[in-house]
């Protein structure tokens, strides 16, 4: 029976769900004196937030109302750090608020805006958004929280890791300052204790039963492998346990798509979901988990925060996370609503310490165990053919074909193919390298406690820039052991001596190379590691005087006060008699240098040069032409048409007449000879000006003119023989002379052409 403090159509909501009693977190929601307070809750993941704070809402929505009415602008807002928390928020509250008749909306980026808007246009009672997307809406207009009366802040620790700040200020700031404000997270860092108190009025902080135990229903398990050997693990991890889903963490989006080829080669029906895939393929990847269409999950921290997926039995760490806090968001998508689930983290021997500084930080412990052999897959698939429940249930209609096969393969054969179909549609197991796990984790030790040891030189030191944190990675990779088992490393200037437990020198042998180049060799005994002693500093200066700081200054009201300056000797004005007379400089007058004292120029080669002489004009040769040709004298032309000389020199004929007209070129036959000037005609050899005659009936015939062809002007060549004179055919009739108004028959298209 559900809680009386629970209104009538959330009550009823609860039940048909299949709801019993509430959790922890959602009580304390309800409890006495919490109605109309800020809240400020932190609960683990997996604990039932989402339907906490959709009860913690309900008096500003309902209202004490069964049924809601058209709201013209949203009540309720609830802001969630990624899409897909958004749309799982948004689903939550369809079922919780349906009987009530809600009307939710979502606004998350990678979704079309259009469509968001007009459900916004439509009314809507409680908006689920993220940040970005519902910033948009609001400088858009097409989001008004004038009358929004609770806000809830989901994975508020998230948001701000995401750097979503200044959107949450924005959006916090456009809502009525009298609202109501909900922060839910699985953590409270100091962050989120500054941004309750300033968009908070007197919070109350609400820790729920069990916080302080985390994850009592996850097994942690600590894998420790070779770093040849982390893929091979992870396979086998999920070949071991066959979860129904699963989903593996890694750190980055390269990760992500490298891992995702791998098993997809290998058989396993994987999805991925990364910041890089668009909100359609992401929402398709998650429902094809949910179908059970696809059974693992490969996704980074930021796409897979805050989902929840049904039958979510395994989480794989493939990568480490890099606090305590994102190790308990990962594990948290497992366990939930008391489901058991297991938490495997994938350890090199480079990371055991980390490893361990995230379990104690997160306040879980976790078993170290060797990650799962082929041989222990092999067995676990043994034992789930027989545990198969369809090897229980009894024969019904395939009967005759049970029969059929006995009969003709026998029960041994039949059983057979049925293993190796069994078999096909799996991975096979991978074989891993044998690697131990490392020790718990114990009390810093003693340099001198390292125990019995043998010495190995590397061929590599200073002089190659070797480093001690570049050599023990590849110490731990080549031997497969971890950073207990390596004592002191002491790099010298051509060889770095490294120290080895004795119980695992055994692994390195006489000789081991770690990579092309870079040998490990066992030696007998121990280095000589004694530094060569120090030459002594020399002692300082007497008749330096000690060093004394300077006195502090302070500053107060924009004034600085200075510490008082020692006392000055006062000034005492020096008598004139010790000063010396003022003596000027006694300055050689100036005295030019003699002309003779000049030495003559001479060249650098030593010839003599000449002097100057002026040259008289009766020495000048007269000018002579380079070809010999003696040059005429220049006389002026005075009948010569203006212009023609130059023409001429040119390699031009030209024409023209003394008006000033401009010289035609010689390609031309000009109507006076060559050389002249334009000679007007008389007026008597102007020929009689003809009448224009127009044409028709009465025209004249073509009549050769003066015994010249016509059609071009005097002067010119004809290009051929002369044309024949025109005449009509006398059988032809006449043509009519076309209107200007009928523009039926302007235009005549080519012969040939398509109309």
């Amino acid at each position: 029976m559900i809680d009386v403090n629970v209104a009538a159509p959330l009550a009823q909501a609860l039940e048909a769900k299949g709801y019993e009693a509430l959790t922890a977190v959602q009580m304390a929601v309800l409890a006495d004196g919490v109605e109309g307070r800020d809240l400020l809750v932190s609960a683990q993941t997996g604990s039932g937030k989402t339907v906490a704070f959709g009860l913690a809402i309900a008096p500003e929505i309902l209202a004490g109302s069964d049924r809601l009415l058209y709201a013209d602008k949203p009540i309720a807002l609830v802001v969630a750090p990624t899409r897909e928390l958004a749309l799982q928020v948004k689903r939550e509250l369809d079922w919780l608020y349906g009987v009530a008749g809600a009307q939710i909306a979502s606004c998350v980026g990678g979704m079309d805006y259009r469509t968001e808007k007009r459900v916004l246009d439509r009314g809507t009672h409680i908006v689920v958004g993220t940040p970005g997307r519902l910033r948009d809406h609001i400088e858009r207009g097409s989001l008004d929280l004038s009358f929004c009366r609770a806000t809830v802040l989901d994975e508020a620790d998230e948001m701000l890791d995401l750097g979503f700040a200044e959107d949450l200020e924005f959006i916090l700031g456009a809502a009525p300052q009298d609202r109501r404000t909900l922060m839910f997270s699985a953590t409270v860092p100091k962050e989120i204790e500054t941004l309750a108190r300033t968009f908070q009025r007197d919070a109350m902080r609400i820790i729920a039963k069990g916080e302080t135990k985390q994850h009592a229903d996850i097994e942690y398990r600590a894998m420790s492998v070779a770093s040849r050997d982390r893929e091979h693990a992870i396979f086998n991890t999920l070949r071991y346990y066959d979860a129904p889903t699963a989903i593996v963490f890694c750190k980055t989006r390269m990760n992500v798509t490298h891992l995702m080829a791998r098993m997809t080669n290998r058989g396993f029906q994987a999805v991925a979901l990364s910041g890089e895939l668009s909100q359609q393929e992401r929402t398709h990847a998650l429902q094809s988990l949910r179908d059970g269409r696809a059974r693992v999950c490969i996704a980074t921290d930021v796409a897979a925060r805050g989902i929840d997926l049904p039958g979510l039995e395994l989480v794989i760490h493939a990568d480490l996370p890099s606090n305590s806090d994102t190790l308990l968001h990962r594990s948290g998508r497992t366990g939930r609503a008391g489901a058991k689930g297991v938490s495997a983290l994938i350890v090199p021997p480079a990371e055991a310490k980390k490893a361990q500084r995230l379990l104690a930080g997160a306040k879980v412990v976790a078993q170290w165990v060797k990650a799962p052999s082929a041989e222990e897959v092999q067995a676990k698939d043994d034992q789930r053919i027989l545990e198969h429940p369809a090897l229980t249930e009894a024969v019904g209609d395939e009967a005759a074909m049970v029969s059929t096969l006995i009969e003709r393969f026998g029960a041994e054969q039949t059983a057979a193919a049925f293993i190796r179909l069994w078999r096909e549609g799996r991975s096979a197991p991978e074989v891993l390298s044998d690697s131990l796990p490392p020790p718990p984790a114990s009390a810093p030790r003693e340099r001198s406690e390292f125990g019995p040891s043998v010495w190995f030189t590397l061929t590599v030191g200073h002089s190659g820039r070797a480093e001690a944190r570049w050599i023990l990675p590849k110490i731990c990779d080549g031997a497969g052991i971890s950073k207990d088992g390596i004592g002191a490393i002491r790099v010298k200037e051509d060889v770095t001596y490294v120290q080895i437990a004795e119980p695992l020198a055994g692994r390195f042998g006489p000789q081991l190379e770690l990579e092309p180049g870079l040998t490990m060799s066992r030696m007998e005994g121990e280095p000589s590691l004694d530094r060569p002693e120090r030459a002594p500093r020399p002692a300082p200066r007497e008749d330096r005087p000690a060093y004394k700081p300077k006195p502090s200054r302070v500053v107060e009201d924009d004034a600085i006060i200075a510490a008082p300056a020692p006392a000055r000797k006062p000034y005492a004005k020096r008598d004139d008699a010790e000063r010396k007379p003022y003596t000027p400089r006694e300055d050689k007058p100036y005295a030019p240098r003699a002309a003779a004292e000049r030495k003559p120029y001479a060249p650098r080669d030593g010839a003599e040069r000449k002097p100057y002489a002026k040259r008289e004009d009766g020495d000048r040769k007269p000018y002579a032409p380079r070809d010999g040709a003696e040059r005429k004298p220049y006389v002026k032309r005075e009948d010569g048409p203006a212009g023609g000389a130059k023409f001429k020199s040119a390699g031009y004929k030209s024409f023209g007449g003394s008006d000033g007209k401009p010289a035609r070129a010689a390609g031309f036959k000009s109507h006076a000879a060559e050389g002249t000037g334009y000679k007007p005609k008389a007026e008597g050899d102007r020929a009689e000006k003809r009448t224009y005659a127009p044409k028709g009936d009465d025209a004249r015939p073509y009549a050769k003119r003066d015994g010249k062809p016509a059609g071009k002007p005097s002067g010119f060549k004809a290009g051929g023989d002369a044309k024949k004179p025109f005449a009509r055919k006398s059988d032809a009739p006449a043509r009519p002379r076309a209107d200007a108004k009928d523009t039926s028959k302007r235009f005549v298209p080519p012969k040939g052409a398509k109309r």
